[in-house]
């Protein structure tokens, strides 16, 4: 039997003709190995992720939709990301409620010295599909299969690989090109299977807003009109829920990642101006740097590195302040370089490579303002009209697998910390 997680003829038919077909292939597709328990599935959880909608959006009036979700709903004052604020670390966070130091996706780029040859990077598709990646971790769709529910993920990181040895029941390879029209009725078409068919966990993630922030920077009439668009989309998903008699029964939460700051090309930190270029395997630039000092050149980069400098602080890898929660991985690099917010770290190189410079960047401290990101939620399991003091990103996993009657996974999260929102 076909499986929609396999790759198959009709992945290179365009998505609007893959739309069509959809229904046939979901009906058809097999569960993952291994005997499911046979359990009576609780109502639905949605989880949306909006990829760098920053806490503040909010109050800008460009979303109806998801502001009247919050008025008559449950939210928080903002959530906090995991350290470093960036969007793959940070959504496996939200899906396995450990921080990124323990789910083993410590950035956007990093490297592992048990999986030689091979860089992870968001754009790597190899790697995204590669297990070995993800395995130090179990998101919450596996747990929930291992119990006998489905689970259906829009493009969500970390669901791609089979992780532990499955991947969800229903998922789709990431392609920027899909219109978030197509990822809500993609959803909708999963609530639409027959009973013994239809996920209990759904995600549903939208990258329009942070693209828009990263390009044209968080102040910008791109960013705004990014807002509606999501906000557009967001209602297609409450009018189709609706429509299908679910709009009482679903739990749905709404999330981001992150948050955005702007940049400048005059906030610019060097590291070749501080360490010689060949001295170094530098690993990730950006908000953060991660550096591996060559063996030969340890003593003179680690003292160069470690001194104090404007705009940047660095640390060893065990050394780097106890609250962010970071630095015990082995895929940390040995020395991380920190931006003050605002700022980047790049080289002159990496620079001069750069064909547009990012006017909006995350992956900062997370106690900035700035990182902030949003929790909005309504459904049967949450109270109406309440705001919840601020938390860590970590907590919403035990919410979800509380919704779903599971038994979570050894985690970070806090489930006190989200339980004044629930009735």
């Amino acid at each position: 039997m076909a499986r929609f997680d396999e790759p198959m003829p009709t992945m290179h038919l365009p998505w609007s003709t893959r739309l069509l077909i959809l229904p046939l292939l979901l009906l058809a597709a097999c569960a993952p190995s291994g005997v499911r328990k046979s359990v009576a599935p609780p109502d639905p959880v949605i989880l949306v992720s909006i990829d760098g909608m920053r806490a503040d959006y909010l109050e800008r009036g460009l979303t109806p939709t998801l502001s009247a979700i919050a008025a008559n709903g449950a939210r928080a004052e903002y959530m906090r990301p995991s350290f470093p604020s960036l969007t793959f670390p940070n959504h496996y966070t939200l899906v396995t409620g450990l921080r990124p130091d323990r789910n083993g996706i410590v950035a956007n780029h990093f490297e592992d010295k048990r999986i030689p040859k091979s860089r992870f990077s968001p754009t790597n598709r190899e790697a995204v599909q590669d297990a070995r990646w993800w395995n130090q971790a179990v998101p919450l769709w596996t747990t929930a299969q291992r119990t006998g529910l489905r689970a259906g993920t829009m493009f969500w990181p970390g669901s791609e690989a089979p992780v532990h040895g499955t991947w969800p029941d229903y998922w789709a390879p990431f392609d920027a090109s899909v219109t978030d029209e197509a990822r809500v009725d993609t959803v909708l078409g999963w609530l639409d299977l027959p009973a013994e068919r239809r996920p209990s966990l759904l995600t549903l993630y939208f990258d329009r807003v942070d693209t828009s922030g990263h390009d044209f920077g968080p102040d910008s009439a791109e960013v705004d009109e990014a807002l509606r668009h999501v906000d557009d989309a967001l209602r297609r998903l409450l009018r189709g829920l609706d429509a299908r008699g679910l709009g009482g029964r679903i739990n749905l939460i709404i999330v981001s990642d992150h948050g955005m700051t702007a940049n400048s090309p005059e906030q610019v930190i060097y590291l070749d101006d501080i360490v010689e270029e060949q001295a170094v395997h530098v690993v990730t630039w950006g908000a953060l740097a991660g550096v591996r000092p060559l063996r030969e050149h340890r003593r003179d980069v680690e003292k160069a590195l470690l001194a104090p400098h404007d705009h940047m602080s660095c640390h060893r890898r065990r050394a780097i302040p106890a609250r962010l929660h970071y630095g015990r991985n082995e895929r940390i690099p040995p020395i991380v370089c920190i931006a003050e917010i605002g700022w980047m770290i790049t080289s002159h190189a990496a620079m001069a490579r750069m064909k547009h410079f990012p006017l909006g960047r995350h992956g900062y401290d997370n106690e900035e303002p700035d990182m902030r990101a949003i929790f909005v939620a309504r459904g049967p399991a949450f109270r109406e009209g309440v705001v919840i003091p601020p938390f860590d990103n970590v907590d919403v996993y035990p919410l979800l697998a509380h919704l779903l009657g599971l038994k979570p996974e050894p985690n970070d999260g806090d489930p006190v910390s989200t339980r004044a929102a629930l009735h």
